[in-house]
């Protein structure tokens, strides 16, 4: 294997990329803009949803209950309504999206320990939303009550401490807040950068199509040379982007990145190596264009988002499912994304993802060589 053949099929394809400035465009802007796009579509953290009280007691302990699960960012007191017909046009008309109405004896009932007396009225057009209020408003009810009721304890003279047997401290490492951009963010950055293995798909069957190949068949640049050569640029496009898509990651999102960024440059490498070596398959079987992109996107983007555990866990899916998604150079680099952004894992974490990137690049490598065949047949 000639390093001198690779170096010219390397630089005659950074040559139209060079020239030709849509594919310019998709290997150095695609993915910042996959990742905006997909991090304001996808990120669950929800805030400001609106709210509605329907207040039938009129108290003190009413009005605090209010003012107590309307704190924070997360609901928003919307309006104070009189009737359920209220309601139900504020539901109608998606002024609201949740309603919490309190009866008539709710301070009573709460002060003699008889329980809360409680409704919230959810949307069922937007679950989600719905069951994220239904859980806030649960929890700061919780804080409510027993805040009410230490005081009520101290006013009796008896000591909280003896009524609280259970002592539950849970602490949450790496992701204090629970904010669901720090862990999609970093899975979707492993998911957008398959856009190189895209294009890669597209390289031979544009030589096929604009009659170039016979060019190429006229020279004594070997299989393995030719598609390594044709990789090239798409490696170091590729490594642009991870620097790129980081970037906006950590100033855009204000994702922290807890790990070592040389390690994650040399584990991307790998990535892009059996990455882009699966692309080159597709371009050995197919013969134009327009094929070749729609496959490509078939078997490399669309399993980004089912395969490589980003939205769904891995552990969760059948066997044969999992044993498909390690097939995948995007699962295997998920994983050091997630590790190398949230947790700050080290090589001796992340060492046997990037020996499995390291397997299936010689191995996509060796079967795109061995059926590419120097004729136009």
């Amino acid at each position: 294997m000639s390093f001198r053949h690779i170096w010219a099929v390397t630089r005659k394809e950074l040559r139209y990329i060079q020239r030709d400035r849509a594919t310019l465009f998709l290997v150095i802007f695609t993915p910042t803009l996959l990742l905006l796009l997909f991090a304001y579509a996808v990120t669950t953290d929800v805030e400001h949803v609106p709210l509605a009280v329907l207040d039938l007691d009129q108290s003190p302990t009413s009005r605090a209950f209010i003012q107590q699960i309307t704190l924070g960012d997360d609901l928003d007191l919307h309006s104070r309504v009189r009737s359920m017909d209220e309601i139900e046009r504020a539901l109608l008309r998606e002024e609201v999206d949740v309603a919490v109405v309190i009866p008539p004896g709710f301070a009573n009932d709460l002060l003699a320990l008889r329980g809360m007396p409680l409704q919230v009225i959810i949307d069922g057009t937007e679950p989600q939303t719905g069951g994220f209020a239904v859980d806030h408003i649960g929890r700061r009810a919780e804080t409510f009550v027993a805040h009410l009721l230490t005081n009520q304890l101290r006013a009796l003279g008896i000591d909280p401490e003896v009524m609280e047997p259970i002592d539950l401290r849970v602490r949450t490492w790496f992701n204090p807040n629970l904010e669901a951009k720090v862990d999609l963010i970093p899975g979707l950055v492993s998911m957008i950068l398959g856009v190189p293995g895209m294009i890669v798909a597209l390289t031979l069957a544009r030589e096929r199509e604009h009659g170039t190949l016979e060019q190429l068949l006229a020279t004594p640049i070997g299989r393995a040379e030719l598609i390594i050569g044709k990789m090239g640029p798409y490696v170091i496009s590729g490594m642009v982007n991870v620097v790129i898509t980081t970037a906006v990651a950590m100033l855009w999102f204000k994702v922290p990145f807890h790990g070592s960024f040389p390690l994650f440059l040399a584990l991307s490498l790998l990535f892009f190596f059996a990455l882009l070596s699966m692309g080159m398959i597709l371009g050995v079987f197919l013969r134009t264009q327009a094929a070749a992109m729609a496959l490509s996107f078939m078997v490399v983007f669309i399993p980004g988002f089912f395969l490589t555990g980003i939205f769904f866990p891995l552990a969760s899916m059948p066997q044969i499912v999992r044993l498909e998604a390690m097939s995948l150079p995007g699962s295997h680099y998920a994983i050091i994304t997630r590790g190398l952004f949230i947790t700050g894992v080290g090589l001796e974490v992340l060492w046997p993802y990037g020996l499995a990137l390291i397997v299936l690049g010689f191995l996509f490598t060796a079967v795109a060589a061995f059926f590419f065949r120097k004729k136009l047949a």
